[in-house]
This record gives structure tokens, C-alpha cells and sequence, in this order.
């Protein structure tokens, strides 16, 4: 590693394994600042849902790139990627170590092995496919991408209408498939060698326990009302934000379409669900990371600085 006192550490994990608490013991310990690298939290709408960090975490350490995007915006990954290249420059000026922590892999995928070079994509193009998607449903567009791309409708999962649509506008925009254009070298923003990389791997049936026990906490915190207002700006539910985890079976319970139990136990089976997805990512992704258990998260500062100190001496 270049510079091992300032270098950017990583943090990536399941949902509710304590990587956001670790980032702010880290900023403490590093003189840092925690980045955010979770899809859901970027949005200002969503702080209850997505665990944002506290009133207190933002005492104790800045944070930048929360609630930064107002749920109408589908962000990007692309954008993302600007984003944190802007604030790792304000970090460096600052003085502070970047520490970019978060569950979304696609965006660790992004900074240290950059984005395909997608051509831009024409904005009738973009409407045009939304469109279609609002009309006829993922099913049917699923149906027209196995006849016109059968390598990306393989890869896709049929009811989802935000990668199929965009399977089908950049088919349609460039000539070329989008596993195409996937498959062309990116240029990073992070250099894999100058940056320490930690993965949170802890039980699963502990996590499993975890995650219940933080959606009732959400409830309990205004979840529903969250929820309420969110419908009250009458957004695409095809958005994001409108799909971020617990939201839809919470706007089921809202329309008088089940009962708040109903609604809980939905969502609660839909968190594990994604974090089954998520431990299966790492897994296949983030084989060269730092493992980093429960038992280290319960080390004190100094003997919690001594372990990441040697994992960054490791490489």
C-alpha cells in the first residue's frame, strides 16, 4: 500500500452487521470521514428503512453522501462513482481518511474496477423504454429480451423491470448488448493496492436475528409514517427508493392491502432474502478482502487500531 496512514479503507458487509458502527470507531481512531457506499441511503426520504447513521454518529464523525438525493432521482452508479471522487478530494484537502463503508458491492465493483464505458443513452430512448415497462410490465419486456438478447435475459430475473428496461434502452441506443459493453475494461477510481479492505462476515444465524429485531426497532422509530410520506409525493413506483426494502409490503399495509403483522413478517423475510444475496456476493467478490468477525468489532480502540494496522500491513 502507498500511504498506509491515509489510505482509503473500505468497508463492506451484510445489512445489520455493524460495519457503519465500525466506520465511525475508525473515524475516530484515523481522523476520518465515513463515505457512504449503500444504494438506499443515499436518499433523503428513506433515514428510518434504510438505517441511516444517527444524530449521534454525525457527532462524532462527518459523513458525507447521506440523504443527498431527493427520492424522485433514480441515482446511478455512474453518478455515484463522480460523487465519491468529488469527496475523496475534499477528504484529501481536509485532511481526512476516507473511509467508504456500505452493503451495495456494485459500488466497491465501480471505485476499484471502474464502470463499463456505456455510451450515454438518448433521452427518447430512455423514456420511450420506461414507458413500455409502466405499460405492458417486466414479464413482457423479460419475454422480448430472450428474443433480442438472450445472454442478458439470462441474466436478468423477469420481474426486474428497472435492469430489463435498462437492458433494452442500451440494446436499442448502442447496436450492442449490454453484457457487451460490461465486458469492456473501466478505469477505477481506487487503485485495489493503495486502499485496506475489510468485510464484515459475521453468523448468519445471528445476523438473521439481528435484522428482525432492527425491523421492529424501525417500526417502533416511524417506519409507517416514513412510508406515508413517501406516498404522499406520488412517485414512480418504479423508482428506487419506492423499492428499497420493507417499503412495498409497508405501502401494502398503507392501501389496506394486509395488516401491519402481515406487512412486518413480509418485510422482515425480504431482508433476509437480500442479505442471502448480499453474503453470496462477498462471497464471490470479495475473496481478497480482510475478514473481519464479530469478536474483532468487540475490541477496544487500541486493540481494535492494532488489528486493522496489521491487516493493512498484510496488503
Amino acid at each position: 500500500m502507498n500511504d498506509a496512514s491515509t489510505s482509503p479503507i473500505l468497508i463492506a458487509g451484510p445489512t445489520a452487521s455493524g460495519k457503519s458502527a465500525l466506520a465511525v470507531r475508525l473515524a475516530e481512531i484515523y481522523g476520518g470521514v465515513v463515505i457512504n457506499a449503500d444504494a438506499m441511503q443515499v436518499y433523503r426520504e428513506l433515514p428510518i428503512l434504510t438505517a441511516a447513521p444517527t444524530a449521534d454518529d454525525f457527532a462524532r464523525a462527518p459523513h458525507w453522501l447521506y440523504g443527498h438525493i431527493p427520492a424522485a432521482v433514480a441515482y446511478s452508479t455512474g453518478r455515484y462513482v463522480v460523487d465519491v471522487a468529488d469527496a475523496w478530494q475534499r477528504a484529501k484537502t481536509g485532511g481526512l481518511r476516507p473511509i467508504i463503508v456500505g452493503g451495495t458491492g456494485l459500488y466497491f465493483k465501480a471505485l476499484l474496477e471502474g464502470l463499463s464505458p456505456i455510451p450515454p443513452i438518448a433521452a427518447d430512448v430512455r423514456a420511450h423504454w420506461r414507458a413500455e415497462a409502466a405499460s405492458r410490465g417486466a414479464e413482457a419486456l423479460h419475454a422480448e429480451l430472450v428474443e433480442r438478447d438472450p445472454e442478458m435475459a439470462m441474466r436478468l430475473a423477469p420481474g426486474d423491470s428497472q435492469r430489463l428496461t435498462r437492458a433494452l434502452e442500451v440494446l436499442d441506443a448502442t447496436g450492442y448488448s449490454l453484457a457487451h459493453w460490461q465486458r469492456q475494461p473501466g478505469r477505477p477510481l481506487l487503485a485495489p493496492d493503495t486502499t485496506l479492505r475489510l468485510v464484515l462476515r459475521p453468523h448468519r444465524a445471528d445476523l438473521m436475528a439481528r435484522c428482525d429485531e432492527r425491523f421492529d426497532a424501525m417500526i417502533g422509530s416511524g417506519a409507517v409514517e416514513e412510508v406515508r410520506t413517501l406516498l404522499a409525493a406520488s412517485l414512480d413506483p418504479a423508482l428506487p427508493a419506492m423499492r428499497a426494502v420493507g417499503v412495498p409490503p409497508l405501502v401494502g399495509f398503507i392501501h389496506g392491502a394486509s395488516d401491519l403483522a402481515s406487512a412486518v413478517a413480509r418485510a422482515k423475510l425480504d431482508t433476509r432474502q437480500y442479505v442471502k444475496r448480499q453474503l453470496t456476493w462477498l462471497k464471490r467478490n470479495m475473496i481478497a478482502w480482510n475478514d473481519v468477525q464479530t469478536i474483532d468489532l468487540q475490541r477496544n480502540n487500541c486493540s481494535l487500531k492494532h488489528f486493522i494496522d496489521c491487516c493493512a500491513a498484510r496488503g
